[in-house]
C-alpha cells in the first residue's frame, strides 16, 4: 500500500492548522491593541486648551515674545482674521511674535501660535504672513500635534497619560503631557501633516481675502536660505525640505485658486508696521 499520500495530506493539514493557529494569535493580539485604543479617552477641547497653555508656558520661557505692543496686536489682528475663516473660529486664538532671530513658526493645541522675529523680518507683505499663520492654523484645526502624541507614543508613556487626563485630570499625567507636548517642536511634526498642513493654508488664506500665493512666496524665500545658516537650523531639522513644500503646494494650487490670484497682498500696512518696530526694537532680556 502506498503511504505516501497520506502523509503528505495530514503534513498539508498540519502546516495549515499552524498557519491558522499564527494568524489567530495576531489577530487576538490586534484584538488586544484595538480594545487598549478603546479606553484611551481622547481630550476634548477643554483638555487640549489646557494643555496647550502648558506648552506655550514652556516654549515661552525659551523664546519671550517681542517687547513691541503695536507688533504683537497687528499679528494678533491678522492671526484672528485668518483664524475665523478656519473649522474652528471658536478656539480662544493667541498669536505672538517672539524675539529670537531664528527663522520659525509653530503652533500649539487649543490655538496658541508662534512666529519668530526672524521669520517676520523675512517677509514681504501681509500675504505671505497671513500664509504662514494659516498653515498653523491648519495644524491646530487638524490637531497634528495631539495626533503625533497619540500615534507616536501609543503603548507608551504619553498616550496612557493623554487617556488618564481626559478622564481623571491628574497633575503627574499633565506634567508628562506638557513635557510630550514641548518635545514635539524639538523634532517636529510628520512630513504629511506639514504638506497638508501647506495646501489647507493657502485655501484659508484665499477665504480670507488674501493672494494664497503669500506662503508659496514664503517657502520660495526659505528654499534660498544657505542651509548652513544659524537662523535656519531648527526649521530644516523640524520641516520639510522647503523646494519640497513648495513643489507640492504649487501642484496643489494649479487650476483651482486662480481666480484668488488678483487679491491683495497689503503691503503698505505690512511694511508700515514692521518700520515702526525696526526704530524701537530693544531685544527683550530673559530673566
Amino acid at each position: 500500500m502506498n503511504f505516501r499520500v497520506p502523509i503528505l495530506f495530514l503534513l498539508i493539514v498540519s502546516l495549515l492548522a499552524s498557519a491558522v493557529h499564527a494568524a489567530k494569535l495576531d489577530l487576538d493580539k490586534l484584538k488586544d491593541v484595538k480594545e487598549k485604543l478603546k479606553v484611551l479617552k481622547e481630550p476634548s477641547e477643554a483638555d487640549e486648551i489646557e494643555i496647550g497653555k502648558g506648552v506655550a508656558a514652556n516654549l515661552l520661557g525659551a523664546a519671550p515674545p517681542v517687547n513691541d505692543t503695536k507688533l504683537q496686536a497687528y499679528v494678533n489682528r491678522v492671526g484672528k482674521w485668518i483664524a475665523m475663516h478656519s473649522d474652528r473660529p471658536d478656539l480662544p486664538w493667541h498669536f505672538a511674535v517672539l524675539d529670537t532671530d531664528g527663522v520659525n513658526a509653530f503652533a500649539v493645541p487649543g490655538g496658541y501660535i508662534f512666529i519668530t522675529r526672524g521669520m517676520l523680518l523675512r517677509m514681504r507683505d501681509e500675504a505671505e504672513l497671513a500664509g504662514v499663520l494659516a498653515h498653523e492654523v491648519t495644524h491646530v484645526v487638524e490637531k497634528h500635534a495631539l495626533n503625533t502624541m497619540r500615534k507616536g507614543n501609543i503603548t507608551g508613556l504619553a498616550s496612557d497619560a493623554l487617556g488618564k487626563y481626559a478622564e481623571k485630570k491628574g497633575m503627574d499625567e499633565f506634567t508628562k503631557i506638557v513635557s510630550a507636548g514641548t518635545e514635539i517642536y524639538a523634532r517636529g511634526l510628520d512630513k504629511e501633516d506639514e504638506f497638508a498642513a501647506d495646501r489647507a493654508g493657502v485655501v484659508i488664506a484665499a477665504r480670507a481675502g488674501y493672494d494664497p500665493y503669500g506662503l508659496p512666496s514664503v517657502l520660495q524665500t526659505l528654499a534660498s536660505i544657505n542651509p548652513k545658516d544659524d537662523a535656519v537650523t531648527l526649521m530644516f531639522k523640524t520641516h520639510p525640505d522647503s523646494g519640497k513644500r513648495l513643489e507640492l503646494v504649487s501642484s496643489s494650487m494649479e487650476g483651482r485658486l486662480d481666480e484668488y490670484i488678483d487679491s491683495p497682498r497689503v503691503e503698505s500696512r505690512f511694511f508700515s508696521i514692521i518700520k515702526s518696530h525696526l526704530s524701537s526694537y530693544k531685544p527683550t532680556l530673559i530673566k
